[in-house]
């Protein structure tokens, strides 16, 4: 490890992940002028990414920067690094936390750029890895950010949150937060530094359900209302979460926030948009992707997120639908249909009103032909 007295950048960082986003915050980190190594399971893929400077499997066509060092083997990854940015799934993250362990020099900080809920526990995921890893301080990246977009070096902005401590505050241009700003920041990716990391990861877990619902919509005929409406109560759930948890629900309206939302809920791009698109169309859940099999996060995000709103008495009912048709067989235009005719309230939280809506009953609506 750099001998950089805990201020400054992180000279050398570790990457544990070479799929589209590993590879992308890699080359993002290199371009900043650090030394990065990249670590991925398949140690034939990144001998091929070592030789030609392009992962085709993940980025296709993309030149990655130069002096990228691919490594296979994780400890030697790991050795003399300042800072480690996991981007493994989050079903993994707990598996993954517990095989580095050994091989992690005291105190050196991790970042997780996944993003979920543990399910059966309902940990946060910060909390799942500070279980592993004890004695090193935990944050998390997360923004509106295609990975593909970001690998390009198109103009991107991020959150990165780590707790602060009283020493953090005192000197806040030496919390972990700000050093990994500094040690990431590019003329075209700009970090931005918070202390609410709950805030942050549970606006990452919830916007992934909520772009399933509204793919759904989309491909049930819906269109730029129903989308903006679906958007905006995801919002307020992902508030009403956070606040429960101890977060802020002024985290949320920011780049990890509405912002993610906004891009994951606007585009096929999105893996989560487009398998709601797929559903919504009609495809039975096995044919979706061509019949292939593709992880999509917020499908097993709406398992825990529904599982832990259950324990914390938190009302998710967008979340909470999609839970239904993914998990439950439920049928989606009912489903929608039950949604649009819950109880009519107000708007502020201080307006006190609850109504039956007109529209509560057995018909089912449907989109324009």
């Amino acid at each position: 490890m750099s001998d950089n007295r805990g201020e400054g950048v992180y000279p050398v960082i570790a990457v544990l992940g070479a799929g589209a986003w590993g590879t992308a915050l890699a080359a993002v980190a290199r371009r900043a002028g650090r030394e990065v190594r990249l670590w991925g399971r398949d140690a034939a893929a990144l001998s091929r990414i070592a030789a030609t400077g392009r992962n085709e499997s993940y980025l296709e066509g993309i030149d990655l920067p130069e002096g990228l060092i691919c490594e296979p083997d994780i400890a030697r990854a790991i050795e003399g690094a300042d800072c480690v940015l996991m981007v493994t799934p989050s079903r993994t993250l707990r598996e993954m936390a517990r095989r580095i362990a050994p091989h992690l020099e005291r105190r050196v900080p991790v970042v997780l750029c996944a993003k979920g809920i543990e399910q059966g526990s309902g940990k946060l995921l910060g909390e799942v890895v500070e279980e592993e890893l004890p004695g090193h301080r935990i944050g998390v990246l997360s923004g509106p950010t295609f990975a593909r977009e970001t690998a390009l070096g198109f103009p991107t902005a991020v959150t990165l949150a780590f707790p602060f401590a009283a020493a953090d505050r005192r000197a806040p241009q030496s919390a972990p937060a700000s050093r990994l700003a500094l040690s990431l920041g590019n003329p075209m990716f700009r970090p931005y530094v918070s202390d609410d990391m709950v805030g942050v990861e549970v606006a990452g877990a919830v916007k992934n359900v909520i772009a399933i619902a509204c793919g759904m919509m989309t491909g049930a005929g819906y269109a730029e209302n129903t989308r903006a409406a679906l958007i905006t109560w995801g919002v307020d759930e992902m508030k009403s979460m956070a606040e429960a948890l101890g977060g802020r629900r002024e985290t949320v309206t920011g780049l990890a926030g509405t912002g993610d939302l906004t891009l994951t809920c606007s585009s096929p791009t999105s893996r989560n948009m487009s398998l709601g698109l797929q559903l919504g169309q009609g495809l039975p859940r096995h044919e979706c992707f061509e019949g292939r099999k593709v992880v999509v996060e917020g499908e097993v995000n709406a398992v825990s997120v529904v599982n832990l709103a259950d324990m914390i008495r938190v009302e998710m009912p967008v979340c909470r639908a999609v839970h239904a048709i993914l998990h439950e067989e439920a049928d989606l235009q009912r489903t929608f249909a039950d949604l649009w005719a819950r109880p009519l309230v107000g708007e502020p939280r201080a307006l006190d009103i609850e109504m039956a809506h007109p529209a509560a009953g057995p018909d089912t609506p449907r989109a324009a032909e």
